[in-house]
């Protein structure tokens, strides 16, 4: 019960990040492959690793606050921490195939 507890909100974080557009490239954060990682304590504190498409992206500041509003939105969710990373870099090879195809590279 409690697996599914936590994949159901795992569910949730995922539609609710999909929300967030990279302000220059007219796709979601989460298909851009931006999201590497998002754990769900049994206590539903969440951690979330996470990237921008370069260290010097304009939104740098901003991009991570809205994932953070976003999921602490999810009334489950007791707590985030959304740690910044830049290892590895992202790559265009993040991003999933259908971000890929609605950019017209594949």
């Amino acid at each position: 019960m409690e697996n599914k507890k936590i994949q159901n909100l795992a569910d949730k974080i995922i539609k609710a990040i999909s929300q967030i557009y990279d302000p220059e490239i007219p796709v979601n954060i989460y298909e851009l492959g931006l999201i590497y990682d998002i754990r769900i304590s049994k206590n539903l504190n969440v951690e979330i690793d996470m990237t921008l498409t370069s260290p010097n992206c304009p939104v740098a500041e901003s991009l991570p606050k809205e994932v953070e509003e976003k999921v602490m939105s999810l009334k489950e969710v007791k707590s985030v921490k959304l740690e910044m990373t830049f290892d590895p870099a992202w790559t265009k090879d993040m991003m999933s195939e259908a971000a890929q195809l609605e950019l017209g590279m594949i």
